[in-house]
């Protein structure tokens, strides 16, 4: 019988930088970002951008796709990378960045830390990249 291989997509270091520039330009524009990371999921091999804001429950998502978008449209010539397609935003309170918090603060700032194959609480992060974890 066959095995199936499953690929890793790979984070790469355009899609850290776009993601640090994103989130930089989402604090200029006074969005509030309290968590954000590259998160992979294993399940469809893809590397998904979360961020996290209050905004999402004060506004609804929707409004801060539109800001995001209007965000990316601003740098996609400089700072490819990153699509609208790539990125999920949720709740200040997302399952996952509350069991993300447990292990890791970062402080307001953007930082770039690597979480790979790391268990918290029984819950296996195959891999992350983090810039903030407040």
């Amino acid at each position: 019988m066959g095995e199936e291989a499953m690929v890793k997509e790979m984070l790469t270091r355009q899609m850290i930088e776009a993601g640090t520039k994103l989130i930089h330009f989402l604090d200029q524009a006074h969005v509030v970002v309290t968590a954000s990371l590259w998160l992979y999921k294993p399940e469809s091999t893809i590397w998904r951008l979360i961020i996290a804001s209050p905004e999402v429950e004060a506004n609804g998502p929707k409004k801060v796709y539109q800001k995001i978008q209007t965000i990316l449209s601003r740098m996609r010539e400089k700072h490819p990378g990153v699509g609208l397609r790539d990125i999920s935003v949720v709740e200040s309170d997302d399952p996952i960045i509350l069991l993300l918090r447990v292990a890791i603060r970062t402080g307001v700032g953007i930082s770039g830390i690597r979480f790979s194959k790391n268990t918290i609480n029984g819950h296996f992060i195959e891999d992350a990249y983090i810039y903030r974890m407040t």
